[in-house]
């Protein structure tokens, strides 16, 4: 297969604990070519979605700390997104409407004949938060909205509660207000905006001190770890960029029945590669854009994700 990856420059690229080198290397090792591309360079030219498109190849051997782990392989050519035998979006966010232009052209090479993965509609179908309403068994109580007065008796309700943009990653922007929170009006009003923007309330989950879990679910079957990002002391964000730490483990059985039940829900609607996040029994986040944890999985347990990923996506476009 060739395979194009629209994903952020590689320069930027962290090669030893990134999600999307751990993809293009399982690749490589089974034989595939590699380009990538990058979301700017997306564009229509008389109804054929293009994108300006190099092909690369993998130094072996080669430092992942370091910036040599790739080698360019001629130059960079524009090409159809319908010409690769598949084409993996992997660009990380901010969603802005510059990301939802790019999935509406996803979509139209896919009328075309793309195989994109995650398809362009899938991504922009599936808010990465909102998405947990398909599945309220699972789900501890929530609110979204923007009025400050339902946040506020949501608040008093529940008494301690985490508030969260819609938007947000990396665990950006949430909090957690406590039953004594003194400053619940200005959080209130600094997240929604003052209440132009709407975001999420739900229900605080004590679980969090043992981990926010990330099951992945792969060609819809979950790989057999999770890794629980554990909060530093006095944080309550788990989120690896917010300084949480990966520790991999088996799933449960809990942690099963959630993944079996989203992965049905899910099936057919161009998800290749699914993260969820759940804290004790409950689902907080269905993330469909580019989601990691592969490497740090596969050095703990010795489970080669990347490899599970490969023979997922061979399996997808038949080769």
């Amino acid at each position: 297969m060739h395979v194009l990856f629209i994903i952020d420059p590689l320069p930027s690229l962290k090669a030893y604990k990134d999600s999307s080198v751990a993809m293009m290397r399982a690749l490589v090792a089974r034989g595939h070519r590699l380009s990538v591309c990058y979301q700017p360079d997306l564009h229509i030219d008389e109804g054929v979605v293009k994108a300006v498109c190099q092909a690369i190849s993998l130094v072996p051997e080669a430092d992942l700390h370091g910036h040599d782990w790739w080698a360019e392989e001629g130059e960079a050519q524009e090409a159809a997104l319908h010409g690769f035998d598949a084409v993996i979006m992997r660009k990380d966010p901010p969603f802005d409407m510059e990301y939802v232009y790019a999935t509406h052209m996803l979509e139209y090479a896919e009328a075309r004949g793309a195989r994109v993965f995650n398809s362009g509609a899938a991504i922009r179908n599936h808010p990465e938060k909102l998405a947990i309403t398909e599945f309220p068994e699972f789900t501890a109580p929530t609110l979204v909205t923007r009025d400050m007065a339902r946040l506020k008796r949501f608040h008093a309700q529940y008494g301690d509660v985490v508030v969260k943009p819609l938007d947000g990653m990396g665990g950006s922007g949430v909090f957690r207000l406590r039953p004594e929170e003194h400053n619940l009006g200005s959080i209130l009003e600094t997240l929604t905006l003052e209440g132009n923007r709407s975001i999420m309330a739900q229900r605080y989950i004590p679980e969090i001190k043992d981990g926010d879990k990330r099951i992945l679910l792969i060609g819809g079957e979950p790989v057999p770890f999770s890794l629980a990002r554990i909060p530093l002391a006095g944080e309550t964000r788990g989120n690896l960029a917010a300084g949480g730490r990966g520790v991999a483990q088996p799933l449960t059985q809990k942690d099963r029945e959630i993944a079996t039940r989203v992965a049905s829900k899910l099936a057919g609607r161009g998800l290749l590669v699914v993260g969820l996040d759940v804290i004790g029994t409950n689902l907080t986040e269905v993330n469909v854009t580019s989601p990691t944890c592969f490497v740090e999985i596969t050095e703990q347990t010795g489970f080669d994700v990347g490899e599970f990923f490969a023979v997922a996506l061979e399996r997808a476009v038949g080769a």
